[in-house]
């Protein structure tokens, strides 16, 4: 008896005298509880206070296998509610290794209340949020996606995820041997803190129709894909941007990758629009200057032709952008001068990425110029041998439009913290490319492209509408060259032409027929008409661009080139 109290005394100043801290935490480690609270997201809105993405409660089913007393028994109640693998859930409700595993993650209430009628020891039910997509698939390539943790993974939810995600909470509780909480035992909660709305610059009902409008040329046509951006050329907000892809059974579906921004391809003879608005500024020629263009031109060892054979015409500059003259164009430049190109090139955005942050942006590609061969100012000057993509191009465009200022394009319009304060977004970032009098010329010349040039098929009655047509071909992604018969058709421009309201662009990838003016054109025109009613932007009562120069032989005179 003096030995068993010897070592019972001895035990006892062990546990109370000598180490009492470290026996008393193991205590606490068994009896408390840490249960992760998550963060409600923030929600992203359109312009107009439409929701795009919200989180909605949802339930995840865990368990605690330490109190689990019968895995195999569990799991067969619980597979046919969940419609988890019996044989999983055994696995999961056996794991010795961990005090907490998921069962089953953002089940719906139906679900759950199942689950909670089986009154399963060790099993229990956490409120979650799952991200929800009120219009399904719109804008879904802009938007992004979250993963089980309501983290994002692409798109605006990766980009704005710390903004989005908000603050996770935890709740500590005590509970008894048997699992249950001590009614009297210690109790923390930590509430998490709501994530920050995001508002975009987006309206909802015309990103629908740009989708609609883009599915069905893609369907017409026959195309692999196709993108459009419609966007406010005076602020730089993007109104509109969309993907369509082909999913597996050939339909044409918005895409979860934002091509219009991570894909690049040749702008083709928009890229004119450069060109010549730096021809103008540097005062190589003006608008009425009249040149002999021939059919082809030879640069360094290339070979470099218009759309079509003709005899020597006489084209003014104005002529040569209707027509849009490969060669006229070509002859330009070379007046011009290849660093003059490239440094109006730069300005207009083009080698580096629009400042949108998008995940996955391509900033296009543009060369430096002592990479440059013999031929450069040929290819370079009307498209070909660069590559951007369609926001991009957009914001080069909206330069003619806004007067001839670059404006950063701009996805979000404000952002709405957890207590209700709206914080709008920082203005656009801008910078002078050309002055007012050359964009004025400018736009005078691609109202003229559209009224009788190649741009025929992008008018809206009423309205006066300003724009170039594109068809680049595709570069191969296997050999040096280009993919024989594969072409992107484009066109890019803005209405009104007298004071733009909305600029758009209009890319189809591999369309049949293949030219801009034929296929990107009509679809230009069907989405401008949408708009403008959408946004009551009513027909000019008066012509007030700059009144168009004397042509030294009109787009009108024979066969008009197709682009």
């Amino acid at each position: 008896m003096l030995l068993v109290f010897g070592v019972v005394t001895v035990r006892l100043v062990h546990l109370q005298v000598l180490a009492p801290e470290d026996h008393a935490e193991r205590g606490v480690a068994q009896r408390v509880r840490t249960v992760a609270l998550p963060a409600a997201r923030g929600s992203i809105f359109d312009r107009n206070g439409n929701e795009l993405a919200l989180s909605v409660r949802q339930h995840a089913v865990w368990a605690d296998p330490a109190l689990v007393g019968d895995p195999a028994g569990h799991a067969a109640a619980l597979a046919p509610v969940l419609g988890v693998g019996e044989a999983e859930l055994r696995r999961r409700l056996a794991a010795e290794e961990s005090r907490f595993v998921y069962l089953a993650r953002q089940v719906d209430d139906r679900a759950a209340a199942n689950v909670s009628a089986l009154r399963l020891e060790g099993v229990a039910l956490l409120d979650e949020p799952r991200r929800f997509r009120p219009a399904g698939d719109l804008a879904v390539s802009v938007l992004g996606d979250v993963d089980p943790d309501n983290r994002g993974i692409s798109g605006l939810e990766l980009e704005h995820q710390e903004r989005l995600a908000g603050v996770p909470g935890e709740l500590l509780v005590e509970r008894g041997a048997d699992g249950r909480t001590i009614a009297a035992g210690e109790r923390r909660l930590s509430p998490p803190i709501r994530g920050d709305d995001l508002v975009l610059t987006i309206d909802r009902s015309l990103q629908y129709h740009v989708e609609r409008s883009l599915a069905d040329q893609v369907t017409a046509t026959n195309a692999r894909g196709g993108m459009a951006v419609a966007m406010d050329p005076d602020s730089g907000e993007v109104l509109a941007l969309a993907s369509i892809g082909r999913d597996g059974d050939g339909e044409p579906r918005p895409t979860a990758h934002n091509a219009a921004l991570t894909s690049v391809f040749e702008p083709g003879s928009v890229g004119k629009v450069m060109t010549l608005s730096a021809v103008l500024e540097e005062d190589v020629r003006s608008p009425a200057d009249v040149l002999t263009v021939p059919d082809t031109l030879q640069v360094g060892p290339k070979l470099f032709s218009d759309s079509e054979r003709h005899d020597p015409l006489l084209l003014s500059v104005t002529d040569i952008l209707a027509r849009s003259s490969n060669v006229g164009t070509i002859l330009l430049a070379q007046d011009l001068g290849m660093p003059r190109l490239d440094d109006y090139l730069r300005r207009f955005g083009l080698g580096t990425t629009t400042g949108l942050g998008f995940p996955g942006e391509s900033g296009g590609i543009l060369p430096d110029p002592e990479e440059r061969s013999s031929t450069s100012i040929g290819s370079v000057s009307i498209g070909q041998g660069i590559a951007v993509n369609a926001v991009q191009m957009l914001a080069a465009v909206n330069v003619v439009a806004n007067g001839g200022t670059y404006v950063q394009p701009t996805l979000v319009r404000s952002v709405v913290d957890a207590h209700g304060t709206e914080h709008p977004a920082s203005p656009a970032k801008r910078h002078e490319v050309v002055s007012r009098g050359t964009a004025e010329e400018m736009k005078a010349m691609l109202t003229r492209a559209v009224s009788v040039g190649t741009g025929v098929n992008a008018q809206v009655a009423g309205y006066q509408v300003a724009g170039k047509t594109g068809t680049a071909r595709k570069p191969s992604t296997s050999f040096r060259g280009y993919e024989a018969g594969a072409y992107m058709a484009v066109f890019a421009g803005f209405v009104p032409a007298q004071q733009p309201e909305l600029s758009l662009i209009v890319v189809l990838d591999e369309p049949h027929p293949y030219y801009g003016g034929v296929v990107a054109a009509p679809v230009f025109a069907d989405i401008a008409e949408y708009a403008l009613r959408l946004f009551r932007v009513p027909p000019p009562t008066e012509v007030e661009v700059a009144s168009l120069p004397p042509a030294g032989m009109p787009p009108t005179s024979g066969a008009l080139p197709r682009d």
